[in-house]
């Protein structure tokens, strides 16, 4: 797993500043309470409540914990959450039963990757009460074949046939009066002309083919071709990929977030921003392993104080084509969180290079 660098170092904790620390943030991580001397004293530690506020306020001086809205009990703050995740926590594997249940889900969602990739952030939402995002992977096979069809009076289905066996599916709505005929002839025409190029080379080579070619097409097909490919915009700076977003409705479970509306706000307007956040996302695909952001580590996040955990998934090849991830609170339970995505990201690359090959 890769980690930001915490401020402060483990070795700066004794044992029993450790032990107290640990047993606060495990503590409000289960509840979302504020954790008292009282309280650590009736979980075991030896100590009078009297000694455990002492070592809570070296906690605090340290800037490990703080008072929450006035309580006598101390929450770990996102410094403190941050050596905890670094330092402290403790993560197992799963069990061969929650493995079997990830693969299962995965497995039943079809033969369509977007389906399959959707059921993975389903899933990842319900289990960590967050929303779950995913990364489409990365796509640039070549092209085979390209159809246009009609599905109704306002619609078309734009079918791409990659090389690799990847076929896409994108609805638009075609001009008015389009024909059959026109269809076919668009088809035609993008077929003879990206057939075996990529996405990104036939983005810059379609505008000078359709400069020269315009005049010997129909003007409706002409027209149906822009209309079709102006979907195309940012494919190529963006590698053509996607983000697909599930259990947004999950993060108002946060007792805190619901309470903060300003936040809230900010949090959902953070979603929106898919640029930004698919450049967050990348700093998976640059760490080759799991990563997580805690509040203002993350800047697009910083103003909601929510957490990021996000993995890269790879194909059979084991070139990374993609990443998973969940957005939370930062009262997210990282030490089952975090091996579930770990896991989720090796399930969804096995199953990519079974389906489609390499990507």
């Amino acid at each position: 797993m890769s980690f930001a660098p915490s401020l402060v170092s483990p070795e700066q904790l004794d044992a029993r500043a450790r032990d107290i620390f640990r047993e606060i943030v495990e503590t409000y991580l289960a509840t979302g309470e504020p954790v008292g001397s009282r309280t650590l004293a009736k979980r075991g530690i030896p100590l009078s409540p009297a000694s455990i506020r002492n070592t809570m306020a070296d906690l605090m001086a340290l800037g490990l914990v703080d008072a929450s809205h006035g309580s006598a009990g101390r929450a770990p703050t996102h410094l403190g959450l941050r050596l905890f995740i670094d330092a402290l926590m403790e993560t197992g594997p799963l069990t061969a039963d929650e493995r079997s249940d990830i693969d299962g889900k995965i497995a039943a969602s079809g033969d369509s990757v977007d389906h399959m990739l959707a059921a993975a952030s389903d899933m990842l939402s319900q289990l960590a009460g967050g929303a779950g995002l995913v990364v489409t992977p990365t796509r640039d096979a070549p092209l085979k074949h390209v159809e246009i069809l009609s599905i109704g009076p306002s619609q078309a289905l734009m079918v791409l046939v990659h090389e690799d066996g990847q076929v896409e599916n994108r609805l638009f709505t075609p001009p008015f009066g389009v024909t059959p005929a026109a269809m076919q002839e668009a088809s035609n025409f993008l077929t003879a002309k990206l057939r075996g190029r990529t996405l990104s080379e036939a983005k810059t080579e379609l505008a000078d083919a359709m400069a020269q070619d315009r005049l010997r097409l129909n003007e409706i097909a002409a027209h149906l071709i822009d209309v079709g490919l102006a979907q195309w915009s940012g494919d190529a700076q963006n590698g053509h990929r996607s983000l697909i977003v599930r259990g947004r409705a999950n993060l108002l479970a946060d007792v805190e977030l619901r309470a903060d509306l300003e936040r809230a706000r900010q949090l959902f307007d953070a979603l929106e921003r898919q640029e930004q956040l698919l450049s967050i996302l990348d700093t998976a695909r640059a760490a080759q392993s799991v990563r997580i952001f805690i509040g203002g580590e993350n800047p697009l996040f910083s103003l909601s104080g929510s957490s990021l955990i996000v993995a890269p998934y790879t194909n059979g090849g084991r070139r990374i084509v993609g990443a998973i991830g969940v957005i939370g609170p930062t009262r997210l339970n990282y030490a089952r969180i975090i091996p579930v995505i770990d896991y989720t990201a090796q399930a969804i690359g096995r199953m990519l290079d079974r389906r489609r090959g390499e990507l």
